[in-house]
């Protein structure tokens, strides 16, 4: 009995996928590993060219100029704080919402949600948020980071449809046997969200974590709420607008090593030092990330 020779295409399709997956890793990481090559060059060395994965004179210089001063620790920890307090909130006052919103007994659930929506077409602008910050008295106060990301349209649809996706059985079962709407919240509906929810959680950390125009705006004459990315914004703007070390570093003395500091370099350490913290959060939500997304944006 003869057998069948095996087909070709699968052979090419596999074949022809690994090449371009692999060339999109190299594409995605290679100017990640440059950053932190030229992060870890000697500056006057950067000037010269030619770096690409590793470091030609070696230094950790660049970075000393960044957290030289104490100011760089202390703003790191109020982004840190800002980050997770944000998180937590935000995620807990937008499942809520989407609960309530998610039940078709409840009989405001399309006008709430239709006015939600309309907050991501239509905005007031800067300058009457800014008047609005003002009003409620939180300027140069740490709530100013708090308060007006609580609740995200985009956030509370993605998790709305995810819970519409739950089947309603799990809901009624906990009604017969006496559960109320919290109760049913807490104890069925976020235990069953934890996809959407990790993914929702990282939306909102990435945007804290990245977020400095808002201090610029609102807390930038009270420097114990600056925070992290404001820093190294400032500290990159310095770096842009001078060629000296002195500037680059506020001041600080390099000694001899003054001249291993440039702005290229001192660009690239800041890149790696702002992303790093995420880079280290990222593989613990990464597995929930697609799988959440997906079934938080289509509704079978």
């Amino acid at each position: 009995m003869r057998t069948k020779a095996p087909r070709l295409e699968p052979v090419v399709f596999h074949t022809f996928n690994a090449v371009v997956m692999i060339a999109l890793a190299v594409v995605t990481l290679y100017p990640f590993l440059n950053t932190l090559a030229v992060s870890f060059n000697a500056g006057n060395d950067t000037i010269r060219g030619g770096i690409y994965l590793w470091p030609r004179v070696w230094t950790e210089q660049n970075y000393r100029a960044i957290f030289a001063g104490g100011t760089i620790f202390h703003a790191f920890w109020v982004s840190v704080a800002r980050t997770v307090l944000s998180t937590v909130l935000s995620l807990f006052l937008t499942s809520m919402l989407a609960y309530t919103v998610s039940r078709r007994e409840y009989v405001l659930r399309k006008p709430i949600t239709i006015v939600i929506v309309l907050t991501m077409y239509f905005n007031a602008g800067l300058i009457p948020f800014y008047f609005l910050i003002k009003d409620l008295h939180l300027l140069n106060h740490f709530l100013v980071y708090v308060v007006p990301g609580l609740i995200s349209a985009f956030n509370m649809i993605v998790i709305r449809t995810y819970m519409q996706t739950l089947p309603e059985g799990l809901i009624e079962s906990a009604k017969v046997d006496g559960a109320g709407d919290f109760r049913t919240f807490f104890s069925i509906i976020l235990p069953l969200c934890q996809p959407v929810l990790a993914t929702v959680a990282l939306f909102v950390a990435v945007g804290q974590w990245n977020s400095w125009f808002d201090t610029f705006l609102f807390a930038s004459s009270k420097q114990s709420l600056s925070t992290l990315q404001y820093e190294l914004m400032k500290l990159l703007s310095s770096s842009m607008n001078s060629n000296s070390s002195a500037a680059v570093t506020n001041g600080a003395d390099l000694g001899a090593a003054r001249n291993l500091v440039t702005p290229m370099s001192i660009r690239a350490s800041v890149t790696i030092a702002a992303s790093l913290p995420i880079l280290v959060v990222y593989p613990f939500l990464q597995k929930y990330f697609v799988h959440g997304l997906q079934l938080g944006s289509v509704k079978e």
